[in-house]
């Protein structure tokens, strides 16, 4: 097999790597999956309980999660009736992962999250810019910047669990016939 083969063949696992993925990361489920073992590693019966899905259910989304490296098992562990449990832990591939087509999945995702909230529990702040193109890339990194300046620090031991969310998108507000 010559360079120029293995090199395709290379490229081409890589795709299919980047589909399963992409195919992962595509169910708001999933993503559910992800957010609660991000800080705390759970069994599949645990996550089954918390997100109201039946285990064999849960037991596919988390080995689709365990395959794409976006899960990783622990040492398994005795459970409470002497059972033998498999606690898995977010590995955070998912931060570094992009999603293209992945905003409604991520909406999807933040609407099951808050389903369930007190309205007094949601911080929500929603305003509208005008930016030129280097403004607007200055947000975005600025953003990007504060939001992964917080993840590295990693968890605080006293803290409690919160979700950020954010989108920056074009707003669908077309200048008034009167502006000049």
């Amino acid at each position: 097999m010559g360079d120029q083969e293995r090199i395709e063949i290379g490229l081409e696992d890589a795709d299919a790597e980047n589909q399963a993925k992409a195919r992962a990361l595509s169910s708001p489920l999933r993503m559910r999956i992800l957010r609660l073992c991000a800080f705390e590693a759970r069994t599949n019966k645990e996550l089954a309980d918390l997100l109201g899905v039946n285990p064999g259910t849960m037991l596919h989304h988390v080995r689709t999660l365990v395959q794409t490296d976006f899960l990783a098992a622990e040492p398994a562990r005795v459970g409470r009736q002497g059972a033998r449990e498999v606690p898995y832990r977010a590995t955070g591939l998912s931060w570094r992962t992009s999603m293209p087509g992945g905003g409604p999945v991520l909406v999807e995702t933040f609407l099951q999250q808050i389903a369930h909230l007190d309205p007094d529990e949601l911080d929500i702040t929603w305003l509208g810019l005008k930016l030129n193109a280097e403004h607007k890339a200055e947000l975005e990194d600025r953003l990007y910047a504060l939001a992964n300046e917080f993840k590295e620090r990693g968890p605080d031991a006293d803290g409690e669990t919160y979700s950020l969310f954010t989108a920056l998108h074009p707003d669908e507000n077309p200048p008034s016939a009167l502006t000049p």
